[in-house]
């Protein structure tokens, strides 16, 4: 049944930050390759290092100046980028590759994959990520998110925060913008759905980016926010 207050039928979510801790285990996962080979880190600053090319990867894709690709694709071309920093200047390709893939083993953040059981009793719930459907599907396996799909920027061929990437998720859904509620830890991602007439729901991670670093409020007038994810499905009535 839709919300009653709002309207709304579909619940689409941010992932990096929002439902899964990068940081740490980027870190951890880095470790297990690289520390095998002998490489001592800082390795949180790695992960840090690593995620601050994210955003300059996708400006290139949003400004027309590379053609689509998958996150996969540009997470590796990110690290060949910024690991001379941290005098990795002769990685191999067979660990560049396993490199790459660590983003498909992040941990959700703890009351995530219940609250997402909770709040699919009443909405469809999909991720509407950065990340490609693979990686999606890999965190979903590895977490326990039991999503109804997945979409985001591999079906609409951009990424976020561009239009096409929020109004490509409703279509999927047969449902207009004002039936689907963009849910993230993010209120620049929040804006530009709203933007597009979607409801939005801000949840606090207010440790993202390490202690003290994210959001512990949204930026922006919200529909609904909450402490957690947990938090945030009590709000809905659930």
């Amino acid at each position: 049944m839709p919300s009653p207050e709002l309207g709304v039928r579909a619940l689409f979510f941010d992932v990096f930050g929002t439902l899964v801790d990068w940081r740490t285990s980027v870190a951890r996962e880095s470790e297990l390759i690289l520390g095998t080979l002998g490489f001592e880190l800082d390795w949180l600053a790695f992960a840090d290092a690593w995620r601050g090319e994210y955003q300059p990867g996708m400006e290139e894709v949003r400004a027309g100046r590379l053609p689509f690709s998958k996150l996969d694709v540009l997470h590796r071309a990110n690290l060949v980028r910024m690991a001379p920093r941290f005098g990795l200047d002769n990685l191999s390709d067979e660990v560049l590759d396993d490199l790459t893939l660590v983003w498909h083993r992040l941990d959700a953040w703890p009351e995530v994959p219940a609250a997402l059981t909770r709040l699919k009793a009443r909405f469809r719930i999909a991720p509407v990520s950065n990340g490609n459907i693979s990686l999606m599907v890999d965190l979903a396996r590895r977490n326990g998110l039991p999503w109804d799909a997945i979409l985001g920027a591999e079906i609409a061929g951009d990424y976020k925060p561009k239009p096409r990437v929020y109004l490509a998720a409703c279509a999927a859904l047969d449902l207009a913008p004002s039936q689907c509620m963009m849910v993230a830890a993010h209120s620049n991602d929040l804006a530009a759905a709203a933007a597009q007439g979607l409801r939005t729901g801000h949840i606090a991670r207010p440790n993202e980016h390490g202690p003290g670093t994210g959001e512990t409020s949204p930026s922006i007038e919200v529909d609904v926010a909450g402490r957690d994810l947990a938090d945030l499905a009590t709000k809905l009535g659930l």
